[in-house]
């Protein structure tokens, strides 16, 4: 007991409690973090296949411009951390795999080898490497799912800056633009807010809640559907398109008019 008791008053005890006590509550948690939520999600379904097709795809296609492990050059971003949502999303689109470095990735037909498996093992892959943003499910990208009227509140509060109200797109600065989401389909449209693409800003589920990205996507697929009421849309552009079309289709009916007022005047006289 001498000894113990002696040992408790030594000025370094109190330090050594705290060290074991921090360290126990450590491995209590990585335990329930572990247990109650995969690291990773390919390995976690069993599909340990998917990660090593998804790498030798990637070495032959994607590693000229993103190196061999998938680090970065000085061509291609690194893609560690970006999350299996950001390979579907680039390559879904024919974004990626790139055929001109430029500004922006165009949109463009998908390449023949880029098929629904190859896309979702190269994103096994990538997410293996550190994580990041998922694919979202079925459940979460559904329009049924969310209100058009919030989704279209959110949508002018946060989006119609760079993307026009129906969604049209626009010209950004450095020869960069922000796309027409009439050709994005719902699962894109939700991963390009969760993962950032190009110029986006990225809105994880801090900023604009999974429930608020569902009514977002709600609102943008029936804005597609609308008529527009005046006639023709002009491409929902917006009103400076539509005032330059007005005064070049008004002045050049004018013009005609004069010419042919002045025309029918000469013949009687």
């Amino acid at each position: 007991m001498t000894r113990i008791t002696a040992w408790r008053r030594h000025p370094l005890a109190r330090y050594a409690v705290l060290i074991f006590a921090l360290a126990l509550v450590g491995m209590v948690y990585a335990a329930f973090v572990q247990a109650g939520k995969p690291a990773d999600a390919a390995l976690a379904a069993g599909k340990v296949d998917d990660v090593a097709e998804g790498k030798s795809l990637f070495v032959q296609h994607c590693s000229s411009c993103h190196g061999m492990n998938a680090e970065g050059t000085a061509t291609g971003p690194t893609l560690v951390g970006v999350g299996a949502a950001a390979v579907d999303f680039q390559m879904s689109t024919g974004r990626m795999p790139a055929a001109d470095p430029g500004a922006q990735a165009p949109r463009k037909p998908l390449a023949k080898w880029v098929t629904p498996q190859a896309i979702s093992q190269i994103g096994a892959y990538v997410q293996s490497l550190g994580g990041g943003p998922q694919v979202p499910g079925k459940e979460q990208v559904d329009p049924a799912g969310g209100d058009a009227g919030k989704g279209g509140e959110l949508f002018r509060a946060n989006c119609i800056q760079c993307h026009n109200w129906a969604g049209a797109g626009g010209a950004l600065t450095r020869g960069k633009y922000a796309p027409d989401l009439n050709q994005a389909s719902p699962t894109q449209i939700y991963e390009a807010m969760i993962t950032g693409p190009q110029a986006m800003p990225v809105f994880n589920d801090t900023t604009i809640t999974p429930e608020e990205k569902q009514s977002m996507i709600a609102y943008i697929t029936q804005v597609r559907e609308q008529k527009d009421p005046g006639g023709f849309g002009l491409g929902r552009i917006g009103p400076v398109t539509e005032g330059l079309v007005a005064w070049i289709a008004g002045l050049s009916a004018l013009a005609l008019a004069a010419i042919w007022i002045t025309a029918k005047k000469r013949q009687k006289s």
